[in-house]
């Protein structure tokens, strides 16, 4: 009968550690030597816990006296830990569209739902594409962000003044930080 791990980070555990020969760490992480698998399976279940093959590559291979399920379980902690924080630090950035000849209506639409997402912690880009004779006059489309920014001065910071790069004026508001 042969087991496989059934993922790559799955390590092998008790019997299913294929070696005759491995160097053994007790519990409290001090090393006990070169012994025989069959001595190795022993000291495991007489300490109540499983014999986990930490370092397989290695000559001789690693293995560790652990529990298993709880050294899973903190791993699986962990993770969820590591992706709560880079969900944190990789926060969104939406980006809304006005034009030169927006309406007050979807003005102020774009206005509200900008608001509710800076809100939730997120960045919000406000963009306007200049088309034809608009870039003749690009201190109006300017004046829109200006006034964009000025509905949401109340929640948001200008993290980048309005900047003109080819058709497209960009400016991008963050979040206050609560004092």
């Amino acid at each position: 009968m042969s087991f496989i791990a059934s993922k790559e980070r799955d390590l092998f555990v008790n019997e299913q550690i294929r070696a005759k020969e491995v160097m053994v760490i007790g519990p409290n992480g001090e090393q006990l030597g070169i012994k025989d698998i069959k001595d190795a399976l022993t000291l495991a279940s007489y300490a109540g816990f499983d014999l986990v093959l930490i370092s397989p590559n290695s000559t001789p291979q690693v293995c560790k006296i652990m529990d298993y399920n709880k050294y899973k379980y903190e791993n699986k902690k962990k993770q969820k830990e590591n992706m709560k924080k880079q969900r944190e630090n990789n926060l969104e950035l939406k980006e809304y569209r006005l034009s030169v000849t927006i309406d007050v209506h979807d003005f102020n639409t774009r206005v509200n739902n900008s608001s509710k997402y800076l809100v939730k912690g997120h960045k919000v880009k406000a963009s306007i594409r200049f088309k034809g004779r608009e870039m003749a006059h690009p201190e109006l489309g300017r004046d829109v962000l200006v006034r964009f920014a000025a509905a949401l001065e109340d929640i948001a910071d200008v993290e980048q003044k309005p900047t003109l790069e080819g058709r497209y004026m960009t400016m991008i508001l963050t979040p206050k930080k609560e004092k």
